[in-house]
């Protein structure tokens, strides 16, 4: 059974620094893509990081440079620095993973969907 929770969620000022925390179980990790997506009140979901099996990072243009992905295979735990916060930045964060062999491509568009999420944390940054 897959399972992912996620943590480190919290309130902030801008220019502000949180890191989340994803811990996964339950699957296999032949092939993989493993991300962070985001949703606020009224908005449509969206994409914020992707890491694959092979560690090869994605990030949408509005997190470059401010936030950073990765990954701890011994912990089987997702990560996601974010600093340089912004009021914009606000909404639920949800790690996810998707399972499969090919997932390459898919993962390098650092997705906003997945075939399975945890129960999100809330990101609150005030300016």
């Amino acid at each position: 059974q897959v399972q992912l929770v996620e943590s480190g969620g919290g309130s902030v000022q801008a220019g502000g620094s949180l890191r989340l925390s994803c811990a996964t179980s339950g699957y296999p990790y032949d092939e993989y893509c493993l991300g962070w997506f985001r949703q606020a009140p009224g908005k449509e979901r969206e994409g914020v990081a992707s890491i694959d099996i092979n560690g090869r990072t994605s990030y949408r243009d509005f997190v470059k440079g401010r936030f950073t992905i990765s990954k701890d295979n011994a912990k089987n735990t997702l990560y996601l620095q974010m600093n340089s916060l912004k009021p914009e930045d606000t909404a639920m964060y949800y790690c996810g993973v998707d399972l499969g062999t090919g997932l390459e491509r898919y993962c390098a568009t650092a997705p906003a969907d997945f075939g399975y999420r945890g129960q999100g944390t809330q990101v609150s940054v005030s300016s």
